[in-house]
């Protein structure tokens, strides 16, 4: 059985005044991996003017 299978049958089973907190939870691990990645997308786009150069292109080109 899957992951989200398990989670699907827990989920049946949790009493109706817990899905409020469980909602705010799924959403606050949603958002917390959206945080980590805004620096990661941030740099990428800063240094891509560095990185998509055809100098930067020939360095690599033998890998």
């Amino acid at each position: 059985m899957s992951k989200r299978e398990l989670i699907a049958r827990e989920l049946d089973r949790l009493p109706e005044q817990d899905l409020d907190r469980l909602l705010a939870f799924l959403r606050s691990l949603k958002e917390a991996h959206t945080d980590a990645a805004l620096p990661i997308l941030a740099a990428e786009s800063s240094l891509a003017k560095d990185w998509l150069t055809p100098e930067e292109d020939a360095a690599w080109a033998n890998l």
